[in-house]
Protein backbone atom coordinates (compact mmCIF):
# COMPACT_ATOMS: atom_id res chain seq x y z
CA UNK A 1 0.00 0.00 0.00
CA UNK A 2 2.87 2.59 0.91
CA UNK A 3 3.96 2.16 -2.65
CA UNK A 4 0.95 2.99 -4.29
CA UNK A 5 1.09 5.55 -2.28
CA UNK A 6 4.47 7.09 -3.19
CA UNK A 7 4.01 6.30 -7.01
CA UNK A 8 0.08 8.48 -6.70
CA UNK A 9 1.91 11.43 -5.01
CA UNK A 10 4.63 11.23 -7.19
CA UNK A 11 2.57 11.39 -10.07
CA UNK A 12 0.42 14.10 -8.73
CA UNK A 13 3.50 15.88 -8.24
CA UNK A 14 5.15 15.25 -11.65
CA UNK A 15 1.65 16.01 -13.46
CA UNK A 16 1.11 19.55 -11.71
CA UNK A 17 4.90 20.33 -13.02
CA UNK A 18 4.65 19.43 -16.35
CA UNK A 19 0.74 20.80 -16.81
CA UNK A 20 2.23 23.93 -15.56
CA UNK A 21 4.94 23.85 -18.72
CA UNK A 22 1.91 22.13 -21.01
CA UNK A 23 -0.65 25.02 -20.01
CA UNK A 24 1.48 28.38 -20.82
CA UNK A 25 3.11 26.32 -24.04
CA UNK A 26 -0.07 26.14 -25.06
CA UNK A 27 -1.02 29.78 -24.33
CA UNK A 28 1.81 31.19 -26.23
CA UNK A 29 0.81 28.80 -29.61
CA UNK A 30 3.48 26.23 -28.83
CA UNK A 31 2.53 22.54 -29.98
CA UNK A 32 3.03 20.03 -27.39
CA UNK A 33 3.90 16.61 -28.75
CA UNK A 34 4.06 14.62 -26.07
CA UNK A 35 2.47 14.68 -22.25
CA UNK A 36 4.20 11.58 -20.34
CA UNK A 37 4.04 11.15 -16.99
CA UNK A 38 7.53 8.95 -16.39
CA UNK A 39 10.29 7.89 -18.81
CA UNK A 40 11.08 5.00 -21.08
CA UNK A 41 8.46 2.90 -22.98
CA UNK A 42 5.00 4.19 -23.21
CA UNK A 43 2.59 1.73 -21.03
CA UNK A 44 -0.90 4.09 -21.66
CA UNK A 45 -0.76 6.29 -24.52
CA UNK A 46 -4.07 8.60 -25.75
CA UNK A 47 -4.03 11.15 -28.27
CA UNK A 48 -5.99 13.97 -27.43
CA UNK A 49 -6.28 17.82 -29.25
CA UNK A 50 -3.35 17.60 -31.28
CA UNK A 51 -1.29 15.97 -28.04
CA UNK A 52 0.15 12.22 -26.98
CA UNK A 53 -0.84 11.69 -22.82
CA UNK A 54 0.95 8.69 -21.64
CA UNK A 55 2.00 6.97 -18.16
CA UNK A 56 5.76 5.09 -19.02
CA UNK A 57 7.67 2.74 -17.86
CA UNK A 58 10.06 4.39 -15.09
CA UNK A 59 7.60 6.39 -13.05
CA UNK A 60 10.47 8.90 -11.85
CA UNK A 61 9.39 12.31 -13.21
CA UNK A 62 7.89 13.25 -16.60
CA UNK A 63 7.90 15.61 -19.54
CA UNK A 64 6.40 17.50 -21.93
CA UNK A 65 7.91 17.48 -25.68
CA UNK A 66 7.37 20.78 -27.36
CA UNK A 67 7.71 21.04 -31.11
CA UNK A 68 10.73 22.73 -31.80
CA UNK A 69 12.84 21.98 -28.21
CA UNK A 70 15.59 20.05 -29.23
CA UNK A 71 18.51 20.89 -27.14
CA UNK A 72 20.61 17.74 -27.82
CA UNK A 73 20.21 18.32 -31.37
CA UNK A 74 19.57 21.78 -32.18
CA UNK A 75 19.60 20.79 -35.70
CA UNK A 76 16.72 19.43 -35.64
CA UNK A 77 15.42 22.81 -34.49
CA UNK A 78 11.60 23.96 -36.11
CA UNK A 79 10.64 27.43 -37.07
CA UNK A 80 7.03 26.93 -38.20
CA UNK A 81 4.91 29.66 -35.72
CA UNK A 82 3.91 27.14 -33.31
CA UNK A 83 7.41 25.78 -32.62
CA UNK A 84 9.21 25.94 -29.11
CA UNK A 85 12.71 27.92 -30.39
CA UNK A 86 11.23 30.07 -32.07
CA UNK A 87 9.46 32.32 -29.21
CA UNK A 88 11.26 34.81 -27.86
CA UNK A 89 13.60 34.38 -25.02
CA UNK A 90 10.97 35.74 -22.88
CA UNK A 91 8.29 33.71 -23.80
CA UNK A 92 10.51 30.71 -23.22
CA UNK A 93 11.80 31.43 -19.62
CA UNK A 94 7.74 31.78 -19.00
CA UNK A 95 7.02 28.73 -20.18
CA UNK A 96 9.87 26.86 -17.89
CA UNK A 97 9.12 28.96 -14.94
CA UNK A 98 5.37 27.64 -15.15
CA UNK A 99 6.50 23.65 -14.04
CA UNK A 100 8.40 25.19 -10.94
CA UNK A 101 5.45 27.95 -9.86
CA UNK A 102 2.64 25.28 -10.65
CA UNK A 103 4.74 22.97 -7.64
CA UNK A 104 4.48 26.22 -5.27
CA UNK A 105 1.01 26.79 -6.31
CA UNK A 106 0.33 23.57 -5.41
CA UNK A 107 1.92 23.24 -2.15
CA UNK A 108 0.01 26.55 -1.19
CA UNK A 109 -3.31 24.44 -2.14
CA UNK A 110 -2.43 22.12 -0.19
CA UNK A 111 -1.39 24.15 2.85
CA UNK A 112 -4.98 25.41 2.71
CA UNK A 113 -5.86 22.11 2.95
CA UNK A 114 -3.88 21.34 5.98
CA UNK A 115 -4.66 24.73 7.64
CA UNK A 116 -8.35 23.91 7.51
CA UNK A 117 -7.71 19.87 8.26
CA UNK A 118 -6.20 20.91 11.73
CA UNK A 119 -2.24 21.16 12.03
CA UNK A 120 -0.22 19.25 14.72
CA UNK A 121 2.04 21.63 16.76
CA UNK A 122 3.73 21.44 19.83
CA UNK A 123 2.04 23.13 22.64
CA UNK A 124 3.29 25.94 24.35
CA UNK A 125 4.15 24.06 27.73
CA UNK A 126 7.12 23.71 29.42
CA UNK A 127 9.10 20.23 29.66
CA UNK A 128 11.92 21.76 31.42
CA UNK A 129 13.60 24.71 32.97
CA UNK A 130 17.22 25.44 32.33
CA UNK A 131 19.13 25.89 36.13
CA UNK A 132 20.17 29.69 36.20
CA UNK A 133 17.97 30.99 33.21
CA UNK A 134 16.52 33.75 32.92
CA UNK A 135 13.14 31.40 32.94
CA UNK A 136 14.02 30.03 36.12
CA UNK A 137 15.29 33.51 37.61
CA UNK A 138 11.59 34.38 36.57
CA UNK A 139 10.14 32.11 38.30
CA UNK A 140 8.45 30.41 35.19
CA UNK A 141 8.33 26.16 35.93
CA UNK A 142 7.62 22.66 34.12
CA UNK A 143 3.94 22.22 32.94
CA UNK A 144 3.39 26.08 32.81
CA UNK A 145 1.76 26.99 29.91
CA UNK A 146 2.14 29.91 28.37
CA UNK A 147 -0.96 31.76 27.11
CA UNK A 148 0.12 35.30 26.04
CA UNK A 149 3.51 37.01 25.67
CA UNK A 150 3.25 41.03 25.78
CA UNK A 151 -1.17 40.70 25.61
CA UNK A 152 -0.42 38.25 21.94
CA UNK A 153 -2.05 35.12 22.24
CA UNK A 154 0.64 31.99 21.93
CA UNK A 155 -1.26 29.09 20.74
CA UNK A 156 1.95 27.10 19.57
CA UNK A 157 5.57 26.49 21.09
CA UNK A 158 6.84 27.94 17.74
CA UNK A 159 4.72 31.26 18.40
CA UNK A 160 6.49 31.82 21.69
CA UNK A 161 10.12 30.86 20.02
CA UNK A 162 9.37 33.39 17.26
CA UNK A 163 8.73 36.41 19.52
CA UNK A 164 11.67 35.68 21.77
CA UNK A 165 14.18 35.38 19.04
CA UNK A 166 13.05 38.33 17.32
CA UNK A 167 12.63 40.38 20.96
CA UNK A 168 15.66 43.46 22.54
CA UNK A 169 13.50 43.99 25.60
CA UNK A 170 12.10 42.51 28.78
CA UNK A 171 8.76 40.17 27.68
CA UNK A 172 5.77 39.96 29.45
CA UNK A 173 4.68 36.26 29.36
CA UNK A 174 0.89 35.38 31.10
CA UNK A 175 1.07 31.81 32.31
CA UNK A 176 -1.49 29.14 33.73
CA UNK A 177 -0.13 27.14 36.36
CA UNK A 178 -2.79 24.74 38.30
CA UNK A 179 -5.54 26.52 36.55
CA UNK A 180 -4.22 30.08 38.02
CA UNK A 181 -3.36 32.75 35.74
CA UNK A 182 0.15 34.41 36.68
CA UNK A 183 2.56 36.78 34.92
CA UNK A 184 6.26 37.33 34.29
CA UNK A 185 8.56 39.48 33.00
CA UNK A 186 11.85 38.00 31.30
CA UNK A 187 14.16 39.19 30.16
CA UNK A 188 15.80 37.11 27.15
CA UNK A 189 19.59 36.44 26.73
CA UNK A 190 21.81 35.78 24.04
CA UNK A 191 23.02 31.62 24.28
CA UNK A 192 24.87 29.09 22.43
CA UNK A 193 22.56 27.02 20.47
CA UNK A 194 22.44 25.15 16.87
CA UNK A 195 20.36 25.82 13.62
CA UNK A 196 18.96 22.95 11.74
CA UNK A 197 21.99 22.67 9.72
CA UNK A 198 24.32 21.70 13.08
CA UNK A 199 25.87 25.33 12.72
CA UNK A 200 26.73 27.11 15.97
CA UNK A 201 25.09 30.00 16.32
CA UNK A 202 23.97 32.72 18.46
CA UNK A 203 20.08 33.83 19.23
CA UNK A 204 18.33 34.90 22.08
CA UNK A 205 16.65 32.54 24.78
CA UNK A 206 15.27 32.31 28.15
CA UNK A 207 15.99 28.59 28.88
CA UNK A 208 13.15 26.76 28.43
CA UNK A 209 12.42 23.75 26.42
CA UNK A 210 8.60 22.12 25.22
CA UNK A 211 6.96 19.64 26.91
CA UNK A 212 5.98 16.40 24.79
CA UNK A 213 2.36 17.62 24.06
CA UNK A 214 0.46 18.36 20.94
CA UNK A 215 -2.36 20.93 20.35
CA UNK A 216 -4.06 20.86 17.10
CA UNK A 217 -5.05 24.00 15.68
CA UNK A 218 -7.84 24.78 13.12
CA UNK A 219 -7.49 27.98 10.71
CA UNK A 220 -10.26 29.78 9.84
CA UNK A 221 -10.20 30.10 5.61
CA UNK A 222 -8.97 33.63 6.17
CA UNK A 223 -6.39 32.71 8.32
CA UNK A 224 -5.22 29.01 5.94
CA UNK A 225 -4.46 31.60 3.10
CA UNK A 226 -2.30 33.40 5.39
CA UNK A 227 -1.16 30.06 6.97
CA UNK A 228 0.05 28.37 3.66
CA UNK A 229 1.67 31.57 2.36
CA UNK A 230 4.16 31.69 5.24
CA UNK A 231 4.44 28.06 5.33
CA UNK A 232 5.35 28.17 1.37
CA UNK A 233 7.94 30.86 1.74
CA UNK A 234 9.05 29.01 5.15
CA UNK A 235 9.78 25.82 3.28
CA UNK A 236 11.29 27.54 -0.08
CA UNK A 237 13.86 29.38 1.87
CA UNK A 238 14.40 26.46 4.18
CA UNK A 239 15.22 23.98 1.18
CA UNK A 240 17.37 27.03 -0.91
CA UNK A 241 19.30 27.45 2.17
CA UNK A 242 19.39 23.64 2.52
CA UNK A 243 21.38 23.53 -1.34
CA UNK A 244 23.42 26.50 -0.08
CA UNK A 245 24.90 24.54 2.58
CA UNK A 246 25.42 21.62 0.68
CA UNK A 247 26.85 23.42 -1.90
CA UNK A 248 29.54 24.71 0.91
CA UNK A 249 29.83 21.66 2.35
CA UNK A 250 27.71 22.52 5.74
CA UNK A 251 25.83 19.85 4.91
CA UNK A 252 27.49 16.50 4.23
CA UNK A 253 26.92 14.79 0.76
CA UNK A 254 25.45 11.99 3.01
CA UNK A 255 22.60 13.76 4.08
CA UNK A 256 21.07 13.87 0.39
CA UNK A 257 18.45 11.25 0.01
CA UNK A 258 16.78 9.21 -3.14
CA UNK A 259 13.65 7.66 -4.29
CA UNK A 260 13.78 5.33 -1.32
CA UNK A 261 13.68 7.93 1.08
CA UNK A 262 10.93 9.81 -0.83
CA UNK A 263 9.03 6.41 -1.10
CA UNK A 264 10.11 5.76 2.88
CA UNK A 265 8.75 9.50 4.27
CA UNK A 266 5.36 9.23 2.46
CA UNK A 267 4.90 5.82 3.38
CA UNK A 268 4.84 6.84 6.66
CA UNK A 269 2.94 9.84 6.14
CA UNK A 270 0.46 8.10 4.74
CA UNK A 271 0.09 5.60 7.94
CA UNK A 272 -0.02 8.36 10.15
CA UNK A 273 -2.61 10.80 8.70
CA UNK A 274 -4.04 11.96 6.31
CA UNK A 275 -2.82 15.55 7.34
CA UNK A 276 0.62 14.36 7.62
CA UNK A 277 0.56 12.85 3.82
CA UNK A 278 -0.52 16.47 2.86
CA UNK A 279 2.31 17.94 4.71
CA UNK A 280 4.94 15.86 2.91
CA UNK A 281 3.71 16.02 -0.41
CA UNK A 282 3.42 19.92 0.14
CA UNK A 283 6.69 19.65 1.12
CA UNK A 284 7.98 17.45 -1.36
CA UNK A 285 6.02 19.50 -4.27
CA UNK A 286 8.19 22.82 -2.72
CA UNK A 287 10.95 20.91 -3.33
CA UNK A 288 10.65 19.83 -6.97
CA UNK A 289 9.77 23.85 -7.63
CA UNK A 290 13.11 24.67 -5.48
CA UNK A 291 15.43 22.76 -7.19
CA UNK A 292 14.10 22.30 -11.11
CA UNK A 293 15.08 26.12 -10.13
CA UNK A 294 18.72 25.55 -9.98
CA UNK A 295 21.07 26.49 -12.72
CA UNK A 296 21.67 23.28 -13.66
CA UNK A 297 21.41 22.47 -17.70
CA UNK A 298 18.78 20.07 -18.02
CA UNK A 299 16.65 21.86 -15.49
CA UNK A 300 14.59 24.64 -16.02
CA UNK A 301 16.80 26.78 -14.48
CA UNK A 302 19.76 25.69 -16.79
CA UNK A 303 17.31 26.60 -19.59
CA UNK A 304 16.32 29.45 -17.91
CA UNK A 305 19.86 30.78 -18.10
CA UNK A 306 20.67 30.08 -21.61
CA UNK A 307 17.79 31.93 -22.54
CA UNK A 308 19.16 35.01 -20.13
CA UNK A 309 21.85 34.85 -21.90
CA UNK A 310 20.16 35.23 -25.10
CA UNK A 311 18.52 38.33 -23.99
CA UNK A 312 21.53 39.69 -22.75
CA UNK A 313 23.84 39.01 -25.63
CA UNK A 314 21.46 38.94 -28.24
CA UNK A 315 22.40 36.01 -29.40
CA UNK A 316 21.87 32.08 -29.02
CA UNK A 317 24.29 29.77 -27.06
CA UNK A 318 26.14 28.37 -30.10
CA UNK A 319 25.29 24.94 -30.77
CA UNK A 320 28.47 23.25 -29.67
CA UNK A 321 28.29 25.17 -25.86
CA UNK A 322 24.31 23.94 -25.89
CA UNK A 323 24.93 20.47 -26.35
CA UNK A 324 27.95 19.95 -23.86
CA UNK A 325 26.77 22.25 -21.27
CA UNK A 326 23.25 19.83 -21.70
CA UNK A 327 24.87 16.81 -21.49
CA UNK A 328 27.42 17.86 -18.14
CA UNK A 329 23.67 18.82 -16.41
CA UNK A 330 22.32 15.20 -17.36
CA UNK A 331 25.45 13.66 -16.05
CA UNK A 332 25.30 15.76 -12.75
CA UNK A 333 21.66 14.76 -12.45
CA UNK A 334 22.17 11.36 -12.58
CA UNK A 335 25.39 11.72 -10.58
CA UNK A 336 23.45 12.97 -7.59
CA UNK A 337 20.19 10.46 -8.37
CA UNK A 338 23.05 7.77 -7.89
CA UNK A 339 24.42 9.68 -4.95
CA UNK A 340 20.80 9.31 -3.00
CA UNK A 341 20.80 5.79 -4.09
CA UNK A 342 23.75 4.87 -2.56
CA UNK A 343 23.27 6.66 0.86
CA UNK A 344 19.73 5.14 0.96
CA UNK A 345 21.02 1.96 0.67
CA UNK A 346 23.52 2.50 3.22
CA UNK A 347 21.17 4.09 5.50
CA UNK A 348 19.12 0.23 4.81
CA UNK A 349 21.87 -1.53 5.84
CA UNK A 350 22.92 0.19 9.05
Amino acid sequence: MGFITFLIVLSILVFIHELGHFTVARLLGVKVYVFSIGFGKKLISKQWKGTEWSFSMIPLGGYVKMKGQEDLNPALANNDSDSYNVKTPFQRILILLAGPFANFLLAFVLYIGIGLLGNNHLSPTIGKVIENSPAQKAGLMKNDKILKINNEEIKTWDDLSHIIKDSNKALHFTVSRDNEVKSFMIFPKMSNSENIFKEKIKKRMIGIAPAPKVVTIFYSPLESISFAYDKTIESSKMIFLGVQKLIQGIVPSSEIGGVISIGTVISDASQSSFVALLTIMALISVNLGVLNLLPIPALDGGHIMFNLYEMITKRKPSDKVLIALTAAGWAILLGLMSLGVYNDIMRLLQ
